[in-house]
């Protein structure tokens, strides 16, 4: 098998730890280099050829199937939390099921700029099979912040989405140093437009990060909720399952972070956050739209 673009890889330094996909071939130095996306996580990396072994189709599907579990059973997990979450709203907007109010719910409209299109595909699906409007937006991690603000004004989210890849390099600075990561400066840049168009942070809930990113820098740009706390991976998913406890979390009630978190496949090791208020409102009567 020879190694080309969009093809299957490990990094036979790191075990094959994880499949990235090539998405750009250049020469450094004379030798040819391989920019990877994580086929799983939001992970982007640079590698030389010579230390890339392509995974077999079988591989592949095994490891596929792997994760498709895991994601299996966190929707599961998290499709239980919705359904209790609805079934208490139900209760209070009947007062206690002895009223018959025909209402409705509006759950939170979410704005999500991605830097990976398949990335992207994937969120929107499952937004779809969860039932959370939304508005995806493939747009590059660099031009990010050039753009957020006049998508804010587009769309007028109540949910924001910021992820892409991203990486820290350890030959580049310390941890703490966020010019050693690939794409968390241009998150943070995107965090502080969006919060100059709505600084409350429960008007404009902010998800912010991809794998290994600043934490600290993103959550005091001004994100509720953003990655990585220990600088770990993050499944590609991660955000999505974040964004809709909160879309279906009714707005008098707050979010506690250990709840939005539990059910993500990464955990409190790459995700985290602070306290939040949901975007929930229900309505009533129930009109259904009709032609005249």
């Amino acid at each position: 098998m020879s190694i080309q673009l969009n093809s299957i890889v490990g990094r036979v330094s790191y075990q094959c730890d994880v499949l990235f996909r090539i998405i750009d071939v250049k020469e450094v130095n004379g030798k040819k280099t391989a920019v990877l996306y994580g086929e799983d996580y939001r992970l982007i990396a640079d590698a030389d050829f010579d230390d890339l072994v392509e995974i077999d189709p079988y591989e592949q599907s095994k490891i596929s199937r792997e994760f498709r579990s895991l994601e299996e059973q966190s929707f599961e997990l998290f499709q239980q939390d919705i359904d209790l979450t609805r079934n208490r709203n139900e209760y209070t907007s009947t007062n206690g099921y002895r009223n018959d109010f025909n209402y409705f719910q509006v759950p939170g409209r979410v704005l999500h700029l991605d830097g990976d299109p398949a990335y992207l595909q994937k969120c929107m699906a499952l937004y779809e099979k969860i039932g959370v409007p939304v508005y995806g937006v493939h747009c590059s991690e660099t031009e990010m912040h050039h753009r957020v603000g006049a998508l804010i004004e587009k769309y007028r989210p109540d949910i924001l989405v910021i992820t892409g890849h991203d990486a820290y390099s350890k030959a580049k600075g310390k941890k703490s140093d966020i010019n050693a990561y690939r794409h968390s400066k241009y998150f943070a840049k995107t965090v502080r437009e969006a919060r100059k168009k709505v600084p409350h942070l429960d008007q404009l809930v902010i998800f912010a990060g991809a794998c290994q990113s600043h934490f600290e820098s993103l959550i005091y740009e001004g994100a509720n909720f953003a990655s990585s706390p220990l600088r770990v991976n993050i499944h590609a998913l991660d955000p999505v399952y974040i964004v809709g406890k909160i879309s279906f979390t009714p707005f008098m009630e707050r979010i506690n972070v250990l709840d939005v978190i539990r059910n993500t496949l990464t955990g409190e090791k790459g995700l985290g956050g602070i306290e939040t208020k949901g975007v929930l409102r229900t309505g009533m009567p129930y009109k259904p739209l009709t032609e005249e």
